[in-house]
């Protein structure tokens, strides 16, 4: 019988230390795989060098710098008083606003008290006195600065949140939790050093989120899960994904004609840079999305096919491929849901459409605006459900091969190599 699928993504800690022999195995696989995978990595470095943006202000960047009055900062104030008032405009139902006066906490004009009108989708979300607020303050204004509600402080919230989640995975992943931590970073580095920037220049949407994911994953595997045939084998199927996600969700977004400019976001960008390529950015956010469930996926499966073949090494390619496939496909039923229902969530909004709407159900469903958010659910789920049996026909292939007189002379060149460049 197959092995229950218990989402691990790691060898067992409590399983005895593997023999001298699996061990060999283990490196003699990772350098078959490498013999495949640095070719992708060179790619991915020339890609992150000649895609790297140059630093100059695109179209726009110089838009929103116009738009932006000069010199507006934003400090924060802390309320002093609070007093209600009825909004105006004729309306059906009663709306409170109000006028509070709020004393500024920092920057040029530290100290001083201001009064500022809050809406009443503000007031709906309460305003105490001893409240935080961020403010705007525009210092070119006619007759001194002017200040306006921003937002609501939130920094220590977000803080306290960020230190306990730091701490809870260094307590229960350890070094390998701190280890993600640190590849998280590196995630969110690329992200905007490279693929914002990169999106908003002139370059193609589509190879600057395939080089920017491609580089994340490179690193973030390795970092989190270690330079294992495991890991080797997951980040095989992971950049096969990535690729599929490319090329499948290039071919939906033309076919489907999605035009990118379905919610104010879009709307503003749209109107900062017309010429900004708003269906190749769809097609960037397909990509992005599918970095962290790939992972997921990849990884467990690697971990199940390496688990079984140092169990069983008698298992021929064949009878490890059906075995990995049945855990592949209790791991696919649980992660379509996931990957459906965390898009769902992110577009909550766009189902309540379903309610207000009087227009026929398919109408609302093939709109623009719902369109985009189903095709993208439908890329990443293909993609998902594709990436499983890839990964499973990798690692039981490397496994075996790992185990032939190819691996073992596979082995012997790259220990000769290694000798050579470090006379």
């Amino acid at each position: 019988m197959p092995p229950s699928h218990d989402h691990s993504h790691g060898p067992d800690p409590d399983a005895p230390p593997p023999s001298p022999e699996t061990l060999g195995l283990r490196r003699r696989a990772v350098w078959l795989m490498l013999l495949l995978l640095v070719p992708v990595a060179l790619a991915t470095v020339v890609g992150l060098f000649l895609l790297w943006p140059s630093g100059e202000p695109t179209r726009a960047q110089q838009a929103a710098e116009i738009a932006l009055p000069p010199g507006m900062t934003y400090p924060e104030g802390r309320v002093v008083s609070v007093e209600p008032l009825p909004c105006g405009g004729e309306t059906g139902a009663q709306l409170q606003c109000a006028t509070v006066v709020v004393e500024v906490l920092d920057g040029e004009g530290a100290g001083d008290f201001q009064q500022i009108e809050l809406s009443a989708d503000v007031v709906a979300a309460g305003v105490e006195e001893g409240d935080t607020l961020v403010l705007t303050r525009d210092a070119g204004a006619d007759g001194g600065a002017s200040y306006g509600f921003f937002d609501y402080a939130r920094g220590t919230p977000i803080v306290v949140l960020a230190i306990v989640f730091a701490v809870v995975v260094g307590l229960v992943a350890r070094l390998r939790g701190l280890a993600s931590l640190v590849g998280l970073a590196f995630a969110f580095f690329i992200l905007f050093q490279f693929v914002l920037p990169g999106l908003l220049a002139e370059e193609s949407p589509t190879l600057v989120s395939l080089v920017g994911s491609a580089a994340i994953m490179f690193v973030v595997l390795y970092l989190a899960h270690g330079f294992t045939a495991r890991t080797t084998t997951a980040l095989v199927g992971t950049l096969f994904g990535l690729t599929l996600v490319a090329v499948m969700g290039s071919v939906a977004v033309s076919v489907a004609r999605l035009t990118g400019i379905t919610n104010e976001e879009t709307t503003t960008l749209h109107n900062f840079d017309p010429t900004l390529n708003f269906s190749g950015l769809v097609l960037a956010g397909v990509v992005v999305a599918g970095l962290g469930v790939l992972n997921d996926v990849t990884i467990t499966q690697a971990s199940a096919i390496w688990q079984l073949n140092e169990v069983s090494p008698e298992l021929t390619w064949r009878e490890l491929f059906t075995r990995g496939m049945a855990v592949g496909r209790d791991h696919i039923a649980s992660t379509v849901y996931t990957i459906v229902f965390a898009y769902a969530g992110a577009a909550l909004p766009l189902l309540l459409l379903f309610e207000l709407y009087s227009q026929p159900f398919l109408v609302t469903l093939f709109s623009s605006v719902v369109a985009e958010e189903v095709i993208r659910t439908l890329v990443g789920a293909i993609a998902l459900v594709l990436a499983v049996p890839l990964t499973t026909a990798v690692g039981a292939f490397f496994a075996k091969a790992a185990s032939t007189e190819a691996g073992a002379a596979t082995e012997r060149r790259m220990t000769a190599l290694r000798a050579r460049f470090a006379r």
